[in-house]
């Protein structure tokens, strides 16, 4: 159990606050409902007619009831081959919206000097913005591939691997931290759920905003109500 706290929606344990934010030198966050309020291959599947179906597979891998994270971001893919490639403008522009204190929280850390590194099992279709939109770093994100302006329902490989999955979102933390010189307890890992463990894990401080129950009894930092930012509350 996170430990009570007399601010209302935001539970620590392991640590004592206040952190010095600038003895971090990385920030990792996951993308969908984590940086952002949706599930964007969920809404993606909603203009298809397929939300219902697909949101059921995210729910669960999200859980950690999926064992092969990979396997069932394939079958979800799958489910939106023939979707028009304009549709995802539509997802990004109609139904994106960043989460609460989540500019405020990274424009802290960057005045900070910490590197934003943006994580996720999403896609380079909305990181790509993201990334401009909210001045991060660097970013490892999925590649839906294209064809004749719709989707094949496949996933293109890409010069570090197939499919970014909790294990990638690992490595590629511990990557940036080696770049930057410093080990990973100089890194915060930001997340809700299980296919973000692994970097929870290898980070020095761990945060898990509105959490899967998997992913809130293992992290450091529980933001339950509120926004983003909320974490500076435990930040000097």
């Amino acid at each position: 159990m996170l430990l009570p706290t007399t601010t209302p929606g935001l539970h620590w344990r392991g640590i004592e606050p206040p952190l010095a934010l600038s003895g971090y030198k990385l920030i990792a966050f996951d993308m969908d409902s984590t940086l952002i309020s949706i599930e964007t291959l969920d809404e993606m599947a909603d203009l298809m007619g397929k939300k219902a179906e697909v949101a059921a597979l995210t729910e669960a891998a999200m859980r950690g009831e999926i064992v092969d994270y990979k396997q069932s971001l394939r079958e979800r893919v799958a489910l939106l081959a023939g979707m028009p490639e304009a549709a995802l403008d539509e997802v990004y522009q109609e139904r994106l919206r960043i989460n609460p204190g989540a500019e405020t929280l990274i424009a802290a850390c960057k005045a900070a000097g910490l590197t934003c590194l943006l994580v996720t099992g999403g896609f380079t279709c909305f990181t790509d913005r993201l990334r401009v939109r909210l001045g991060l770093d660097d970013v490892r994100a999925n590649v839906l591939e294209v064809r004749d302006g719709r989707l094949t329902g496949r996933l293109l490989p890409q010069p570090w691997g197939d499919i970014c999955d909790g294990e990638e979102k690992r490595r590629k933390l511990l990557e940036v931290c080696a770049a930057l010189g410093v080990g990973p307890e100089r890194a915060i890992a930001v997340g809700d759920g299980a296919n973000d463990l692994p970097m929870m894990r290898a980070a020095g401080l761990s945060v898990g905003y509105r959490a899967k129950p998997a992913v809130r009894q293992e992290v450091n930092v529980a933001i339950d109500e509120g926004g983003l930012d909320r974490l500076l509350e435990l930040l000097a």
